[in-house]
């Protein structure tokens, strides 16, 4: 059942995020772990670097589907883990409005039991397609969570050393 009434994700949830603060004498927690590694420890190729330049150039769903795949295969060639499984839907990204306002936006999500990345390609209000940027941002941020699962064994969470592994993802194929 998708949706955020299903009580088995919501459960699991619950016991991520408890995983994540159980700690053991003399062993760092997950949380510590993530923080210690702040740069991805593996060369990005010429050829990533290239898809990501015609990934920047792109809005339409199919071809950010062929190019966003490419890059994620070449990705994983170059760490040296499983490709993942990529979906960008032409549909708008989830959100949440209170008293009229846009309080949540979900550009994408990574689901790591299935090795799955899940893009929309359109903003939320008006319906548009996200800038090449955003998209990009959003593609490797979720890639990055599939990184830190396969190749740190991290349950990947939001940490400050989460965030420079992307940075440092980022820069690398931007150079």
């Amino acid at each position: 059942m998708v949706g955020h009434n299903n009580p088995t994700k919501k459960s699991t949830h619950y016991l991520r995020e408890a995983l994540n603060r159980v700690t053991i004498p003399g062993m760092p927690t997950n949380y510590e772990k993530s923080n210690a590694i702040l740069k991805i420890n593996f060369s990005v190729s010429r050829r990533a670097q290239k898809i990501t330049e015609k990934l920047l150039q792109t809005k339409t769903v199919l071809f950010r589907q062929k190019l966003g795949d490419a890059l994620l295969d070449e990705l994983a060639d170059c760490a040296e883990i499983d490709i993942v499984n990529l979906k960008i839907a032409p549909a708008k990204q989830y959100h949440k409005k209170r008293g009229g306002r846009t309080v949540f936006k979900r550009y994408g999500y990574y689901r790591p039991a299935e090795k799955y990345i899940y893009i929309t390609n359109f903003t939320a209000v008006r319906g548009q397609p996200l800038a090449p940027k955003t998209f990009l941002t959003t593609l490797l941020h979720e890639w990055m969570h599939h990184y830190d699962y396969c190749k740190l064994k991290l349950n990947s969470i939001h940490t400050k050393g989460f965030y420079l592994r992307l940075s440092s993802l980022t820069e690398a194929l931007l150079s």
